[in-house]
C-alpha cells in the first residue's frame, strides 16, 4: 500500500524532529561561555534546566490538543474527548517518573556521546518486558524473550565500544561509564512510567496529545520549583557550574547572554519535542506502531551519522555491531519478524492484504516518548 503525501510528511517530521531533539541538546552541552559575574568560560552543563525546557515543549502539546478539538467541533471524532471522566492527578505519578528519568538522561548526555545515548535507551525493552510480567500479569512469547536477550547483548557491545573508544578531555572514561549507567538507570524509571500509564491512564481513553501535555504541565511546574533548592544544594565534582551546586539556572541564563547560540539550541530542543510527540502519535494512528518503531531506529542512525560528521565523537566498528544487535532485539520484541516470515513462507492471501500490525501488547511505548 503506497503512502500518501501526508503520511510521508508525518514520517519525515518524526524522523527530523526526533533527531533534532537529541542533537540540539548535545549541541548546547558542547558550548563554553562565561557565567555570571564574569566567571571564566565553562561548559554549558545545566541538565535540569534543559529538562524544564523539554517539559515546556511537552506542555505545548495541550495547545495542539485544544486546537484539534476546536477543529473537530461538530464532527464525530470520539478521539478528542475521553469516553469517561478522569482525574488529571492520574498523570502525576507518570509525570514524576518522566521528570526523574529525563533529568537523569540529560545528566548522562553531558558525559557520553549522542549516539551511545540514543542506542542505550533501547534498554527500556528489558525492563518494560519484566515489569509487564510482574505488575500487569502479561505472558511474553518466545520472540519477546529472545528480543530481551538480544537487547542485553547489544547493550554489552555498545558499552564495550564506549570503553575501547578514544576519550578526550571533555569525555573521560570514568564519565562515559557513569553516563552509560545513568542512561540504563533512567530506562528503569521510564519502564515504571510505562507500566503506570498502562495500568491507570490508558483505560480512560485519554487523547495522547492531552496526556503528553498534562504530564508536561506537571513536570514543568514541579521541576521549575525544584530549581530553587537545587541552586543551594552542593554537588561537588558532580556539578558542572562554578558554584558547585546541583543546578544554577542563573549561570545558565548568563551563559546564554554571552553565547546566544545556546538559546538557539535550547529552542530547537523545546520545539522539536512538541513536534516529535505529535508526529509520533500521528504516525501510529495513520500507519502503524511498527512503522513508528522503524522510524525511531532510523533516528538513531541519523544522530550517529551527524555526530560523526560534526566531529562530536570518534567512529568505532563495534558500534555498528551493537546497533544491529539492538535493532534485532527491538524487532523481535515488537513482533516485526512475523510479517517478514509470513512474506517469505507464503504469499499473503487477499483477505489479509493491507492488515496493519501494531506492536505486541507488551511493548507499548510511553505516551510522551522523549528525545
Amino acid at each position: 500500500m503506497a503512502w500518501t503525501r501526508y503520511q510521508l510528511f508525518l514520517a519525515g517530521l518524526m524522523l527530523v524532529t526526533g533527531s533534532i531533539n537529541t542533537l540540539s541538546a548535545k549541541w548546547a552541552d558542547n558550548f563554553t561561555a562565561k557565567g555570571c559575574g564574569g566567571s571564566k568560560e565553562h561548559s554549558f552543563q545545566h541538565p535540569f534546566l534543559q529538562a524544564v525546557g523539554m517539559f515546556l515543549g511537552e506542555f505545548s502539546c495541550l495547545a495542539a490538543f485544544y486546537l484539534l478539538r476546536c477543529r473537530a467541533t461538530g464532527q464525530s471524532d470520539s478521539n478528542m474527548d475521553p469516553q469517561q471522566p478522569f482525574n488529571p492527578l492520574l498523570f502525576l505519578p507518570p509525570a514524576l517518573c518522566d521528570m526523574t528519568g529525563t533529568s537523569l538522561m540529560y545528566v548522562a548526555l553531558n558525559m557520553t556521546s549522542a549516539s551511545s545515548f540514543q542506542m542505550l535507551r533501547g534498554a527500556v525493552i528489558i525492563f518494560t518486558g519484566l515489569f509487564s510480567v510482574a505488575f500487569l500479569g502479561r505472558r511474553l512469547v518466545l520472540s519477546q524473550w529472545l528480543g530481551i536477550l538480544a537487547t542485553i547483548a547489544g547493550l554489552v557491545v555498545v558499552g564495550l565500544a564506549d570503553l575501547l573508544s578514544k576519550h578526550d578531555d571533555q569525555h573521560k572514561l570514568s564519565e562515559v561509564i557513569t553516563g552509560d549507567l545513568l542512561i540504563i538507570m533512567a530506562q528503569i524509571i521510564v519502564a515504571i512510567q510505562m507500566v503506570l500509564e498502562e495500568k491507570f491512564v490508558y483505560k480512560h481513553n485519554v487523547h495522547p496529545l492531552r496526556a503528553v501535555g498534562t504530564e508536561g504541565l506537571f513536570g514543568f511546574v514541579i521541576l521549575s520549583l525544584l530549581l530553587v533548592p537545587m541552586y543551594y544544594i552542593p554537588a561537588g565534582s558532580f556539578s558542572g557550574n562554578p558554584r558547585g551546586t546541583l543546578e544554577d539556572a542563573l549561570d545558565a541564563f548568563c551563559q546564554v547572554g554571552w553565547q546566544p547560540l545556546i538559546a538557539l539550541a535550547l529552542l530547537g530542543n523545546i520545539s522539536s519535542i512538541a513536534f516529535f510527540n505529535f508526529a509520533g502519535i500521528s504516525v501510529t494512528k495513520e500507519l502503524s506502531a511498527t512503522t513508528r518503531m522503524v522510524l525511531d531506529s532510523l533516528r538513531t542512525v541519523v544522530i550517529w551519522a551527524l555526530s560523526l560528521a560534526l566531529g562530536w565523537e570518534a567512529f568505532h566498528p563495534l558500534q555498528i555491531l551493537g546497533f544491529l544487535v539492538l535493532l534485532m532485539g527491538t524487532a523481535l520484541y515488537n513482533g516485526l519478524h512475523r510479517p517478514l516470515l509470513t512474506c517469505l513462507s507464503r504469499r499473503q492471501s487477499p483477505g489479509e492484504e493491507g492488515e496493519r500490525q501494531g506492536l505486541l501488547s507488551g511493548s507499548r511505548t510511553p505516551i510522551n516518548d522523549t528525545s
